[in-house]
Parts: C-alpha cells; structure tokens; sequence
C-alpha cells in the first residue's frame, strides 16, 4: 500500500456499531488524521466524540471551523453541517444543502478530501441506507486514493456498500474486520 496521509470514512444505519469495531482497531501511533461522517439526526448534539474517546486510543473530538488537523486525531462531523478540508490543512464546516438528503454528507467531505490528499488518501465506505459516499467514493479513486467498501452482506444496511460498488472498481471490499487490519497496518507505512 501506498503512502497514506488520511483517512475518510462515511456511514450511516448501523454506523456506530461498525465504528465500534474499528475505531478501537486504531493503534496510538497512528500518525495520519481520520475524518467521519456518520449520518445523525441535525436536531440534537453530537455524542459521538465522547462515546469514542473512550474506546480509541486516539484524540477524538468534534469537528470545529478552522482548527488545524492533527495527525492521529479522530474527527467527527458535527450535526447539520458538511465537514470539508481546505489548505492547511484546516477543517472548514458548511451550511450549504443537504447532499443526498443529508447534512453533513460523506460525498462533501470525500470530494473535498480528494482534492487536498489525492493519491493520499484512503476512503472507506460502510454501512448505510442511502447513496450518499458513493460519488465522494469515485473522486477518491480518481484522485488516485484508495478505496475501500464494507463486504455489502455483513452490513446493517447494504444500500450504501452496493451504491457505491455500483459506479464504479474499489481497491477493497472487506469485512469490517479485515477493514480494521488494514487500518492498523498503516504505521507501517512510510508516514511524512
């Protein structure tokens, strides 16, 4: 595997049960930043920072407008707003429309992730009953990323795994314990 500089991860039903599985898996000398949509309810505050810190080894914390990306931090979007990246590299939240039905949407932040890590990056699609992550999917493969979908029968919902199979090759389709393998072989990787 290529150098990676970051990792995106999208879902939505039967997210948190899939984090559950592999956020734990994240070792403490993970040095690359990993950026999470999970699809949520907008009206009401975000737990999920506090319930994985807890569990990871790692910083986890909220997404805020403009802080800076640490390396081996955990970053959560916040509730109603689409988590993007810009130069910096800084975190930057949006109000703008719902993509897909859904704000934060994985597609926003894949596509933007993209565009900043190229071949960089590593995307990694899991469960969810919508399409959304499956165009945010294919930017990353052709940015030149890696890609990664949860093996659709072990899923809550397979809807999102199929949708984003759908448009087009990934690099990997995995269960969710072979997702976390792969994402602890990533120390081992030659890291900036």
């Amino acid at each position: 595997m290529r150098q990676i500089d970051a990792v995106v991860i999208g879902a939505s039903a039967g997210g948190v049960e899939g984090l559950s599985v592999l956020l734990p898996a994240l070792p403490a000398t993970l040095r690359v930043p990993v950026f999470i949509v999970l699809h949520l309810p907008r009206e009401h505050r975000s737990l999920l920072s506090e319930i994985f810190a807890r569990k990871c080894a790692l910083r986890v914390s909220e997404a805020e407008d403009k802080a800076p990306v640490g390396r081996g931090c955990v970053y959560f979007a916040p509730p109603d707003y689409h988590l993007l990246l810009d130069e910096g590299p800084r975190l930057a939240l949006s109000v703008d429309e719902p993509v897909h039905f859904s704000r934060p949407s994985i597609d926003v932040l894949f596509e933007s992730a993209s565009e900043l890590y190229r071949q960089h990056l590593l995307g990694i699609i899991l469960t969810g009953a919508s399409q959304d992550g499956a165009d945010g999917l294919a930017a990353v493969r052709e940015a030149g990323g890696i890609t990664v979908v949860q093996q659709p029968n072990g899923t809550y919902e397979s809807q999102m795994a199929a949708a984003a199979l759908k448009l087009g090759p990934v690099d990997y389709v995995l269960p969710l314990d072979g997702i976390a393998g792969l994402i602890r072989s990533l120390p081992a990787i030659d890291l900036r």
